[in-house]
């Protein structure tokens, strides 16, 4: 289960990212995965939930958005979507191309609670 590491690695930069504003808690973590990763979403958010026990990140949601795979042939230059395991170019059926998209993993975004927003939401004596 290759998105243990994975989990790991975006509960650490998260955890950073969001200590360096003076967050107190993570709601949410939006990364962008690329489809030649072949990690599985769900895989991804068990392993993301057992990382992220004990930190600011617990509890958090992660949402996950898979980026399709992209080429462009070195031959022709022809773009187009090739499948995991089918390199070959459609137009002029080469198999040499360079992948521009789906190779990626990208921590997009973050929302974090602060201490100001937290004091914020308690309850205000009467």
């Amino acid at each position: 289960m290759h998105e243990l590491p994975i989990a790991a690695a975006i509960v650490e930069q998260a955890v950073q990212a969001a200590a360096a504003h003076g967050a107190t808690r993570i709601e949410t973590i939006e990364v962008e995965i690329g489809r030649r990763r072949q990690v599985v979403p769900e895989a991804l958010q068990i392993a993301f939930a057992a990382t992220s026990e004990g930190t600011i990140a617990e509890g958090a949601r992660l949402e996950i958005v898979e980026i399709e795979m992209e080429a462009v042939c070195r031959v022709c230059g022809h773009r187009f979507k090739p499948e995991i395991d089918l390199y070959l170019c459609p137009r002029c059926e080469q198999a040499d191309v360079r992948i521009v998209a789906g190779d990626d993993m990208i921590l997009k975004s973050i929302t974090a609670q602060t201490p100001e927003e937290s004091a914020s939401q308690e309850p205000r004596p009467a």
